[in-house]
Formats: C-alpha cells, structure tokens, sequence
C-alpha cells in the first residue's frame, strides 16, 4: 500500500526542530480560526456553555487560544509518534505525586483527561515502564493502524475500548498500569449524566467500575503545554481517596469535578472541539 501521505508528513515534521514545528503549529492555528468551520463553532458552544456570563470578546480570544493549541497538537505528533525517546524525553517534565518507579505498587489505573497534550504524557510514560492503554477505533482504518503503530511503538499495549473491560482487568490484576480517559461523551451505555461546569454531561462509569474489579487505585494525570514553546510537563497526582465509593454517579461527578479544576488552570488547552454535550436528558434540546 506505500507509506500514506500522513506518515511522510509526520516523518517529516520529526526531523525538525521541536520550537520550530510547535511555533509554525500555533501560527497555523490562528490562521484557521478566522475561517468559519463546524468545529469552531462547536468550541464556541461549549465555552459558552461551560463559563457563562463572560464577554463575546473573552470567548472569542479564548476560542483562537485554543485553536492554536489544537493545530499545534497535530503537528507536534510527528514527534510524539517518530521521534526517538531521548527526544520526547527531553521536551517533557515530570512532576509526579507519587513513586513512578515503584516496584511494589499496587494496581494502578492512571485517569487522564482530553487535554491537547494528553498523548506525549502517555507516550513518555511508555518509555520507561510497561503500560497498557485504550483507543477507540477510527474510521479511517489505514489511519487508526497507523496511530496505533506509532503508539505501542515502545512497548505500550493498545487496548480498543469495545472490547476492553475484561483485558484491563487482567492486566491490572497482572501488575501492568493502565491508562484510561473517560471525559468524553461516548453515548449513554454505561455513563450516566452528572454535572459538568453545572451542565449535564454524558459520563463514562468505566474507570469505578473497572477499579473495583481489579483492586485498583485511581491516579489522576494531566500533560499541560508549557509556555513559550518550552514543551510540556507530566502531572501526576495522588490517587483518589475512597475511590471507587461504589455509587458509579457520584464517582462521575468526582471526576468532573477534578477535571473541571484542571480546566480552570489551563482553560484553552482542554479539548473543547469535541461535542462534549452531544448527547442530553430526556426532554432538553441539543446544543448543537
């Protein structure tokens, strides 16, 4: 089949200077803005939605942030997926609550969120230890084997979501981590609607659920973008107490609300594209 168009691009964008690809990546970013698209508009609804009472001007500027950011992501993925581990390794701090080396920790879930650098975290984390991780299957097949590929290519397991609750289990019991994000919205199977920035959101009860069944703790991370294109930093937190609680609604609720702190911090980062309100309470009207 040849190598796709995308992976000669990616290849490409490797080979350049991190600064160089992340400025010409916002540049971008910005530039497309100005132009009207389905996605800007779902941004603008959910920035809206999520922090009421604010000028037209403050969504705006917030909106072309975050597309900055989100063009930026796509192009720095030539780094994340060809780039040599030393060179992630260098463009990523850690700052971690807990032991990561810790050869005597217990199974562990680690609960990250749609942030736009949510994949060089996970990526670097592979580097240095066994991992497991989910995905949701593309539709562009040739695309989805390809992130796949490049994902698992130190070594992580790559896990599709469909079919992944019994595997995580075993893995969990086995001692291997797993990284997990249950932030969008999926459909209504297994979720349940809890707040989110006091609107009701579609939330997956996957984490409680498989935490309980596999012994684990819940180890919350996030991977912000540092300023002035000095490249990213690993947070990682320490885990949730008294979680899973056993109530799969007050859980989500738990972790929305842990999430919304994070947004606050870093606001344009967080994924706003998606159609995190796609779907809603019986009797209330789509938002988009």
């Amino acid at each position: 089949m040849g190598i796709s168009p995308v992976a000669l691009l990616l290849r490409a964008l490797s080979m350049l200077p991190y600064g160089w690809v992340a400025r010409f990546g916002s540049a971008l970013g910005g530039a497309l803005f100005e132009i009207p698209s389905r996605r800007k508009h779902i941004v603008l609804v959910n920035l809206r939605l999520c922090f009421p009472g604010k000028s037209e001007a403050h969504y705006q500027a917030l909106a072309k942030n975050h597309f900055r950011h989100v063009i930026r992501s796509y192009l720095e993925r030539g780094i994340q997926w060809y780039g040599s581990a030393n060179l992630i390794r260098s463009i990523v701090e850690i700052d971690s609550e807990i032991d990561l080396d810790d050869e005597n920790a217990p199974p562990t879930i680690f609960m990250g969120f749609h942030f736009v650098a949510i994949e060089i975290g996970c990526m670097l984390y592979s580097t240095n230890s066994p991992v497991a991780a989910l995905y949701t299957r593309m539709s562009n097949t040739r695309m989805c084997a390809l992130a796949k590929r490049q994902r698992s290519r130190f070594g992580a397991e790559l896990i599709e979501r469909s079919t992944s609750a019994r595997k995580v289990v075993a893995l969990l019991r086995s001692g291997t981590p797993v990284m997990l994000a249950a932030d969008l919205d999926h459909g209504i199977n297994n979720s349940v609607f809890v707040p989110f920035f006091g609107i009701p959101a579609c939330t997956l009860t996957s984490i409680p659920r498989l935490a309980r069944l596999g012994g684990a703790r819940v180890v919350p991370f996030v991977t912000e973008v540092l300023p002035n294109f000095r490249g990213y930093k690993l947070k990682v937190f320490m885990p949730l107490d008294d979680f899973p609680s056993g109530n799969d609604a007050d859980d989500a609720r738990r972790m929305n609300l842990f999430l919304e702190d994070q947004i606050v911090r870093i606001p344009d980062q967080y994924y706003w594209v998606h159609r995190r309100f796609k779907h809603r309470p019986e009797g209330m009207s789509g938002v988009y």
